[in-house]
């Protein structure tokens, strides 16, 4: 099941090139990946952190064409491609639905951790079975 997290496009997200910085794709896919986690896990973004902390060990992206400044929010599809004992994995695109233009494709891998420590720790039952829930292959 995929999940879309709408965002603004903001003026200092601009470069001189009149786009959006690459650096900020990495933003839009952060806001939309807490968004998605926070949903999954049915808990607000703050809260999710402390009671699933993770950590993004690696990241992505492939740029398929610039992002402007516009009014109508890009929409960003978060969805889960692949659940480990310790890590799962999401994909992202941020696209214009309306168009039907895809603006990049990313890939993220998270790892759960203690709140105390931020050791690596397997996936409990509860959260495989949350994320299990969006698997896609969109």
């Amino acid at each position: 099941m995929t999940f879309s997290h709408p965002v603004l496009v903001r003026w200092s997200d601009i470069d001189s090139y009149d786009h959006v910085n690459n650096v900020r794709y990495f933003d839009y896919l952060q806001e939309a990946r807490i968004a998605f986690l926070a949903n999954v896990f049915g808990v607000g973004a703050d809260e999710f952190f402390g009671r699933s902390p993770v950590v993004l060990v690696s990241q992505t992206v492939d740029y398929l064409r610039p992002i402007l400044l516009r009014h109508p929010p890009y929409a960003v599809d978060v969805w889960v491609s692949a659940v480990g004992t310790s890590s799962y994995t999401l994909q992202s695109r941020i696209v214009d639905h309306a168009e039907g233009l895809v603006y990049c494709k990313a890939t993220s891998v998270l790892v759960t951790v203690t709140a105390d420590t931020h050791a690596k720790r397997p996936l409990d039952e509860a959260e495989r079975a949350a994320l299990g829930k969006h698997v896609s292959v969109a």
